[in-house]
């Protein structure tokens, strides 16, 4: 019988053209466990989280999530937008790893973007961080223009690429893409 991870990998690589979008694929419910693993890389937290069981969300995991994924410097916590997990889980599906995601920024406050924006080139007035529909991250054992590939092939928001810095930025906004430094 076919697992899951190969299923999905024949579904987006199967001929010389996709059976279905990169989008549609993974906005599909199929009757399998999605499991994240998380490292933040500010708090040292460590998560794995399994939000979706079999036919539906499971909430308790989803507010961890929410809670993982918070403001560090205020502690404030915001709802995220369910779709940018189901990217991760895409991403560390595709990629078949079993590392942690390493987060440098989910949500951010009112407050930590403006101080951000002061002290930082780059960061948006606007940004989707701060309607928690946006990560930073980089994961361990994929080069970072593989992910940024990998992401803007997804085709599932925005793909932000940050080689310099070490970080690749992906949110669940309208599809674009940048490149800083």
């Amino acid at each position: 019988m076919t697992n899951r991870r190969d299923f999905l990998k024949k579904s987006i690589f199967l001929g010389t053209g996709l059976l279905v979008s990169p989008s549609e694929l993974f906005s599909y419910r199929l009757p399998v466990d999605r499991t994240i693993k998380l490292y933040n890389t500010h708090t040292g937290e460590h998560l794995k989280a399994t939000y979706w069981a079999k036919d539906h969300f499971v909430f308790s995991e989803i507010d961890r999530l929410n809670h993982f994924l918070r403001d560090y410097r205020t502690g404030d916590i915001k709802k995220f937008d369910v779709k940018l997990f189901d990217l991760l889980y895409a991403i560390q599906l595709i990629r078949d790893t079993n590392k942690p995601f390493q987060v440098l920024s989910g949500y951010r406050s009112p407050k930590t973007n403006e101080m951000l924006r002061k002290k930082t080139e780059g960061v948006a007035k606007n940004s989707f961080h701060l309607k928690a529909k946006a990560i930073d991250i980089n994961l361990p054992g994929t080069e970072l223009g593989d992910l940024k590939k990998l992401s803007m092939f997804l085709k599932r928001g925005g793909v932000g690429y940050y080689p310099k810095s070490g970080f690749m930025h992906i949110d669940t906004g309208p599809i674009r893409y940048w490149h800083k430094g």
